[in-house]
């Protein structure tokens, strides 16, 4: 099985090409994708918001500037905050997306310390990255210094006992059903206190 280094198969998991050049909002097509991902008709939006069905049309269509009130009054139709209204979705988000990954169907990736299977690898330009692990270090030393990258990462553990070394903190060990949360730019490693190798949930945050 190929050897790949862990922070290696985190940047392979962000290649999103470079940083996208923002272009200004347009509020009225904004509005109106609101809307429409709620499935609602221009007059239930109105209705909800407390707007005139002409004004509403106006706003969706650029065809005037809403007062603070009007704004107030659609993003609590809504259901969202007046910032949200001017806060453009990703052009990478996709609503409504799902991958399902069966048993035996992850991809492996071999490390000397540890089997990472990622899952749902169906899925491009994911904000975070699942992967079941086996860990087979048994010992901090087997590690090249410590393992550290971009983003939050949470740990579970699905069996048998664990140490987690931090690079501010004291070890912990952890048993099945135990967790642990931080941040993946602080130094970290895991070894299996088990017999045998021991095995984890890992989510590592992509953003």
């Amino acid at each position: 099985m190929q050897q790949t280094d862990p922070k290696t198969m985190i940047r392979v998991a962000r290649e999103a090409g470079d940083a996208a050049h923002v272009e200004p909002l347009n509020l009225g097509l904004r509005v109106r994708d609101l809307r429409r991902s709620l499935g609602w008709t221009l007059e239930e939006a109105a209705s909800r918001a407390g707007l005139a069905r002409s004004t509403l049309s106006k706003i969706e269509n650029g065809q005037m500037s809403p007062t603070y009130d009007a704004l107030k009054k659609l993003a609590g139709g809504l259901s969202i905050s007046v910032p949200q209204l001017f806060t453009a979705p990703s052009k990478a988000q996709v609503m409504g997306r799902m991958a399902v990954t069966k048993a035996s169907e992850g991809q492996p990736q071999a490390t000397a310390t540890y089997e990472h299977v990622l899952l749902a690898q169906g899925l491009t330009k994911k904000q975070m990255l699942p992967y079941h692990a086996t860990i087979r270090a048994r010992r901090f030393e087997e590690f090249d210094g410590w393992v550290r990258h971009d983003g939050e990462e949470f740990l579970y553990v699905l069996t048998g006992i664990v140490r987690l070394y931090t690079e501010y903190y004291e070890p912990v060990d952890l048993r099945r059903g135990d967790s642990a949360y931080y941040d993946a730019a602080m130094g970290h490693n895991v070894i299996s206190l088990s017999d045998e190798d021991a095995t984890i949930l890992w989510v590592t945050s992509l953003v």
